[in-house]
């Protein structure tokens, strides 16, 4: 309190006091005990009055010591038992967690990585990538403006995501890797990267192109070789030096069949090497008849038109073709889709000619659309526009059923541009993406799908979206969710099978260290999806005859199963619905090819370089002891006293009001039992 508060406060008590004297000393009708109590409470509740118009302010503090946090983050991918430190890693992250000195100094938290990041609850060394930048991103996330000091164990060894050694100097906190591994050279051959088409087309060649690296001194010969079903279809003598430790082979081979060709390549290992499973992959290609062909007719150049074409040409099975309305007409037959950009009145012959030859097509408008033409020309969609342009955002329809689709953070993109008006569609339809301004709907369709007498139709009502493939970039750090968007629109729109009950998608191939799984769609008699059903996938190994049944998982308007625990093989599957005489069957390939089994020691330098760019220190897993010493002698990490401190003013405080109450209630009381009122 200040000065001037207990001032009042003796002045509020000395007037107290006055009144009272004045009450009960000097005017009273009142003798002996009596006045002498009566004034006792009244001073109680006028100086208690005094002291709640003055409202004194009390300060209460609260001390806590916060000890600093220690982030322990362990590698849990197969690597670490390649390189035989699966034992050492394990006793090693026991030994540093149960250490008490370390427990007393620090908040110690445990997480595990590989493809994911999680808390620690047990290591089992299995999974199939490694991803440290990952690591990285959710501890600064987690530590974010606290002293955390990071004990990285791995092996440095990343298979996935960006390179962690940019991603450290950018960390807020100090990290000390604990290396799992040495740093002993071996000789050694590899291939370190094999390029190739997942697909080619009957009759015409696929490249193949393979970087070899070896490691080691002196002067060794080898030989690359592709082999097909045991029958050798390439061999080429390598030599490799060491200044002259990479080479690149490049080779075209023949699609001279439809289906899915396997090959597996090999540079033939030294007598001398340690790790002999990185000098041979296998990889495969689906060889297929003909391309989806699309046609894209449009009257103007715009970005959103590049970015159309990367999307579908991602997959090698498409090509795009881009024409103007007037060379248009002409080679519609020679397509599956046609796609028509922002149609004007130069469009009439491409509508005649699609009418005519009941095309599928997808419409694209924006505000260089003639709406005016676009409505007298087709009957399946209107807009009355005031010549008013405006900013739509699109949320997608999660109950949309033509086809299974994910959400890829529609609500992040930036909006796009438009004519102002509403878009009304005059026959069956389902919407895949409402419309939106300033996140409030406008109950229009952005997009919509339909489908009348096997024909499909779409029309997506936004210009700029070019610029939600960027942001999809920034967000994810690949094109990838943005360009399979467009793919499933076009996948659709271009096929001309018979929609079923029941839709299976999955790929003819996959390799093992990557996402395994099988997505599927099933409707009711009314062709409404129907989230309620259960879903089963039953699998069989085609060579061992094992069979596995897994349940697949509702995932907005598709059911999805992970097929990743499976071994590589050739599989059968059947997809059924329980309690329905509806199913769907299939095969796939699993390849095998294990990228945590390509590394013959840890990656000591850029480990280093890490430690480097955090004003850290890198040890190896035998002087774990070396760093908890470290750990316990720095002043840095210290244990800090944090003051609460809480201004609480009087008027708060009831324990004052009820005094005031009861000092009044006792003087009634005895007042009333003394037969003075």
């Amino acid at each position: 309190m200040t000065a001037e508060t207990i001032l009042y406060i003796i002045i509020g008590a000395l007037v107290a006091l006055a009144l009272v004297l004045f009450m009960y000393g000097y005017k009273t009708k009142y003798t002996g005990k009596l006045r002498w109590l009566f004034g006792a409470l009244r001073f109680v509740t006028l100086f208690s009055l005094f002291l709640l118009l003055v409202n004194p302010k009390f300060k209460t503090s609260t001390y806590t010591v916060e000890k600093p946090q220690l982030a322990i983050l362990v590698d849990n991918s197969s690597s670490i038992t390649e390189l035989g430190q699966n034992q050492n890693v394990s006793s090693v992250t026991d030994a540093i967690a149960e250490n008490n000195d370390l427990n007393a100094k620090f908040d110690i938290s445990l997480f595990r990585f590989g493809s994911d990041f999680n808390v620690l609850d047990s290591l089992n060394f299995s999974e199939k990538r490694t991803h440290i930048d990952k690591a990285f991103a959710a501890s600064e996330e987690l530590f974010k403006n606290v002293t955390a000091p990071t004990l990285l164990i791995t092996d440095g060894n990343q298979t996935l995501g960006r390179d962690y050694e940019f991603s450290s100097r950018t960390y807020s906190n100090v990290i000390y890797p604990l290396i799992a591994g040495d740093s002993i050279q071996y000789a050694d051959l590899k291939i370190e990267q094999l390029n190739t088409n997942r697909y080619s087309f009957l009759k015409n060649q696929f490249p193949v192109e393979a970087i070899l690296v070896y490691s080691g001194a002196g002067t060794v010969n080898s030989q690359f070789i592709i082999s097909q079903g045991g029958n050798r279809v390439f061999s080429k003598n390598i030599s490799f030096s060491e200044n002259n430790n990479t080479q690149t082979v490049s080779v075209n081979l023949p699609a001279s069949k439809v289906g899915l060709l396997r090959y597996s390549a090999q540079l033939v290992p030294l007598s001398e090497e340690k790790n002999k499973v990185n000098n041979q992959k296998s990889f495969a290609v689906e060889v297929i008849d003909q391309a989806t062909n699309v046609l894209v007719i449009s009257a103007m150049v715009h970005p959103d038109l590049g970015a159309l074409k990367k999307s579908i040409e991602t997959n090698e099975q498409r090509t795009v073709t881009f024409k103007k309305p007037s060379e248009a007409v002409s080679i519609l037959n020679d397509y599956q889709l046609v796609i028509l950009y922002q149609p004007n009145r130069s469009f009439a012959g491409v509508y005649s000619e699609i009418d005519k030859l009941k095309k599928n097509t997808f419409t694209i408008t924006g505000i260089q659309t003639d709406w005016n033409f676009l409505n007298g020309v087709q009957k399946n969609f209107n807009k009355e526009t005031s010549g008013q342009t405006e900013e739509v955002s699109g949320v997608l329809n999660s109950n949309y059923g033509a086809y299974a689709t994910d959400d890829i953070g529609f609500g992040d993109f930036p909006p796009l541009r438009t004519e102002f008006g509403e878009l009304s569609i005059s026959v069956p339809h389902e919407v895949l993406l409402q419309q939106t301004i300033d996140g409030y709907s406008t109950e229009t369709p952005m997009m919509a799908s339909m489908e009348i007498n096997g024909k499909r139709d779409a029309i997506f009502d936004g210009e700029g979206f070019w610029r939600w493939r960027a942001r999809s970039f920034v967000i994810s750090d690949s094109f990838q969710e943005f360009d399979e968007f467009i793919g499933k629109i076009v996948q659709y729109l271009a096929s001309s099978k018979r929609r079923s009950r029941l839709e299976v998608n999955y790929e003819t191939f996959y390799y093992n260290n990557n996402a395994l799984s099988v997505s599927a769609q099933y409707f009711d008699k009314s062709f409404v999806f129907d989230n309620r059903a259960q879903l089963n996938i039953t699998v069989s190994n085609k060579e061992t005859e094992q069979v596995t049944v897994f349940p697949m998982l509702l995932k907005n308007n598709f059911f999805e199963v992970d097929l990743n625990s499976l071994p590589a093989g050739d599989y059968n599957f059947t997809v059924a619905v329980k309690d329905e005489a509806v199913a769907r069957s299939g095969s796939f390939t699993i390849l095998d090819f294990n990228v945590e089994q390509q590394f013959l020691n840890a990656n000591v330098t850029k480990l280093q370089r890490v430690a480097t760019n955090t004003n850290g220190k890198a040890y190896f897993i035998d002087q774990y002891e070396e760093l908890v010493a470290s750990l316990l002698e720095n002043d840095n990490y210290r244990s800090v006293q944090k003051t609460d401190q809480k201004v609480v003013p009087l008027i708060d405080w009831k324990y004052l009001l009820g005094l005031i109450v009861l000092s009044l209630s006792v003087e009634w009381f005895i007042r009333k039992y003394n037969g003075l009122i």
